[in-house]
């Protein structure tokens, strides 16, 4: 399919913009090729033939670039003072204060942000890349790529809980509930000053849980394991993140195969994403395990096996509940395309009744109760510029009052947010009626990923709900989108981010010039040889080039 945007094919030299731009590009990777000797594959190559094709040897350059990439992130992130964590005395085993402190040394902040955000910049190029590399080559064993995840996961394993303090959270949630206190009533501070409180952000401390009776029954269970140690109640709550990741890992190549996909490049696309790196496993949000019951619930549909599907995606709807999607859009296409609306009918009310009675034996086995489906708004009480819904509220305030008109920003926050809240109803009902054209794991992805865009607010772990179930669907402009939306959201909603600026606002600006020419280094550098596309393999599933930017053509992943 030709685009617009291409050149013509009339051998007239590219004029304008365009034109420019591909000149650019095409001097871009004539320096990478040129200084490729000086780069780690150049290093390697001397040592000994880097190999491309079917011998797969040249994954090892990617794989060190990325465990580079996180190492740096966990170095900065691990350096005491850093703002990418809590800075409390006892909330991981190395790299905290001895005591509570907010004071940043000039040195300690710069060498922060420069391994924090530099990182970041190498791991999203490198994913980015190895995207391209493998979507130009033949079929990657699974095992290769697997092996990867596993060491650039590592170092972020290894150190405190990063950009997040929601974990804190859950461990003070979970004391609560062994002690037999309802979080759906009360928030973590009613408990009082205790280890498991003062790490809780103040803005939840007083807020109720609105998570599901899955979720805070096994959190439960991690306080009572823990002998009500905070620390130790972190860990196992890191270590419940990390299994949902592995059960990500597990049924997003399964479920690409079953597609007609390629396993391992889905994997790259979905596990060895950055988001998921720095939000799933870093951060320990328990989406990972939403995400990962989820799409092995849409897996065991695959598999034919209704009655399963149903019970594990309303198992993932316990944990938080917009999973609940899934059971409708699994019952819905149950019979196929051909069937009629009185032949869905069945699958439906099978669906409605393996959910109500995993909610209802939950919510009793638990003794909490159903109190969570009314904390489901709790989240909307943040007030952030990231979520369009809500930036419009407050510009709408803010241009209201410049004119003169008396409003207040609490009501025109409530009508876009209910503005937007209704748009992505109407895109979920319109993704609906055209499931059996689009197929439900798309359907269900696109609808989770409007929910999260258009509502109240937006935080990079809710975007993983519809990435990861888009992955072994993802082709051409969706995988555009999803690489697009991976790039953007890790820097969305950085902890610390007022205290970050006022430090900086009294660094010599130089120090902060020098941080900046940096990690524009770390963004420009060439990374080797292997990022050069072979020109005599090609990918079924990518689309012709539709934009040529430099780093790199998106398209063509």
């Amino acid at each position: 399919m030709t685009s617009t945007l291409e050149p013509e094919a009339t051998g007239t030299p590219q004029s304008g913009a365009l034109g420019r731009l591909a000149r650019v590009n095409a001097w871009a990777e004539q320096m990478t090729i040129r200084l490729e000797p000086f780069s780690i594959s150049g290093w390697m190559s001397r040592k000994g033939p880097l190999q491309d094709g079917p011998s797969w040897g040249w994954l090892l350059i990617p794989g060190i670039l990325g465990f580079l990439a996180t190492t740096a992130i966990a170095v900065g992130g691990a350096l005491p003072d850093s703002p990418f964590k809590f800075e409390l005395r006892g909330t991981w085993f190395f790299g905290e204060p001895q005591v509570a402190s907010h004071h940043y040394g000039t040195a300690m902040l710069l060498s922060t942000l420069v391994l924090v955000y530099g990182g970041l910049v190498l791991l999203l190029r490198t994913w980015i890349h190895l995207i391209r590399a493998m979507a130009c080559r033949s079929a990657a064993p699974l095992r290769y790529v697997v092996s990867m995840a596993i060491v650039w996961a590592l170092p972020l394993i290894i150190v405190a809980p990063m950009f997040s303090r929601d974990i804190f959270s859950y461990a003070a949630q979970g004391e609560m509930v062994h002690n037999h206190v309802n979080p759906y009533l009360y928030g973590p501070y009613t408990s009082g000053a205790s280890a498991y409180t003062f790490p809780v952000d103040p803005l939840w401390q007083n807020a109720p849980a609105p998570y599901g009776p899955l979720f805070l029954m096994v959190d439960g269970w991690f306080a009572a394991a823990s002998f009500h140690h905070e620390l130790v109640t972190v860990v196992l709550l890191r270590f419940l993140a990390i299994a949902g990741v592995v059960l990500l890992a597990y049924a997003i190549p399964q479920l690409a195969k079953i597609l007609g996909r390629d396993p391992s490049r889905a994997f790259v696309l979905g596990i060895l994403n950055p988001l998921v790196l720095t939000s799933l496993v870093s951060g320990a949000h328990n989406d990972a395990l939403m995400a990962g019951l989820l799409v092995y619930g849409f897996l065991l549909a695959k598999r034919r096996r209704l009655i399963l599907a149903l019970m594990v995606c309303a198992l993932a709807a316990a944990v938080k509940a917009p999973a609940i999607l899934g059971v409708g859009y699994i019952a819905w296409e149950w019979l196929g395309p051909t069937a009629s609306v009185r032949e869905r009918a069945k699958p439906l009310a099978i669906g409605a009744l393996v959910t109500a009675a995993v909610f209802v034996g939950l919510s009793l086995l638990s003794g909490l109760g159903f109190g969570w489906v009314k904390n489901l708004a709790s989240p909307g009480t943040v007030r952030s510029w990231e979520a369009p819904a809500t930036a419009v509220g407050m510009l709408l305030a803010t241009a209201a009052h410049a004119v003169g008109l008396h409003t207040t920003m609490a009501t025109t926050i409530s009508v876009s947010r209910l503005i937007g809240l209704a748009t992505a109803a109407g895109i979920s009902v319109w993704l609906f009626s055209k499931v059996d054209g689009i197929g439900g794991i798309k359907a269900t992805g696109l609808s989770l990923l409007a929910i999260v865009i258009l509502g109240p607010v937006i935080q990079p772990w809710y975007l993983t709900w519809g990435i990861v179930l888009l992955v072994p669907v993802a082709t051409g402009r969706l995988r555009t989108g999803i690489i697009a939306l991976t790039t953007i959201a890790p820097f969305i909603g950085l902890p610390g981010g007022k205290t970050l600026v006022v430090n900086l606002l009294q660094v010599d600006p130089l120090a902060t010039a020098a941080v900046l020419f940096a990690c524009l280094v770390i963004f420009l550098c060439p990374l080797g040889r292997w990022t050069v596309p072979l020109a005599t393999d090609t990918d079924p599933f990518v689309d012709p080039p539709i934009f040529a930017p430099v780093l790199p053509r998106l398209s063509e992943v």
